[in-house]
């Protein structure tokens, strides 16, 4: 009876750490040297990620009756937690950028905004950007058209300002010639005549 007891806080502990999560991976932390685990844990509180070891039997307690229960078949041998309350790609994108530098951390599975995936399912979410990259590049494709607009109106603005001038200039220049060239053509017949006569 007491043994249940001091388990519960642990139990509930993990039960509240997984409510409300986007994102619940599990690895296997076995062969990482103090050095890796203590940068591991930096890299993930600095992600906002939560990263703790718990006995498997605790993990398997609080699952029951969550979308976690799924991760029941990979709660074997050492097992660590990754957890996400705001970002559901982040776990398994810093999970597998830390894998690169220590091979010996191994992705077991996940579960994702509810679904479950496997190592290499958490793998693939790993590729997906985060959220602020997305919306950088939303924005980004939402800037490029109107800068572009603004710019193409820039241009007409600015040539059609010459273009209205160019042709209020030329105009009268244009206007001269054939006035001037008229009356020449008339005088000149009479001349003409007035010789012949």
């Amino acid at each position: 009876m007491a043994k249940v007891e001091l388990k519960k806080p642990i139990v509930d502990e993990i039960s509240e750490a997984i409510k409300d999560a986007q994102s619940v991976v599990l690895v296997d932390y076995r062969g990482l040297t103090v050095a890796e685990d203590t940068a591991l844990r930096k890299q993930l509180r600095e992600a906002g990620i939560n990263y703790k070891v718990y006995k498997n039997k605790m993990m398997e307690f609080a699952f029951k009756g969550t979308d976690c229960e799924q991760l029941q078949e990979y709660l074997e041998g050492p097992s660590a937690i990754v957890i996400s309350k705001d970002d559901a790609t982040a776990p398994a994108r810093e999970i597998s950028k830390f894998a690169k530098t220590a091979p010996k951390l191994e992705i077991k599975g996940g579960i994702v905004e509810g679904t479950a995936y496997d190592a290499k399912g958490i793998a693939a979410i790993a590729n997906i950007p985060s959220r602020e990259e997305l919306l950088a590049k939303l924005l980004g494709s939402w800037q490029s058209p109107i800068t572009n607009f603004a710019r193409v109106m820039n241009q007409l603005a600015e040539k059609g300002g010459a273009g209205e001038a160019a042709p209020a200039e030329a105009a009268p220049a244009e206007e001269a010639p054939v006035v001037e060239e008229a009356p020449a053509a008339e005088t000149a017949p009479a001349e003409e005549t007035a010789t012949e006569e």
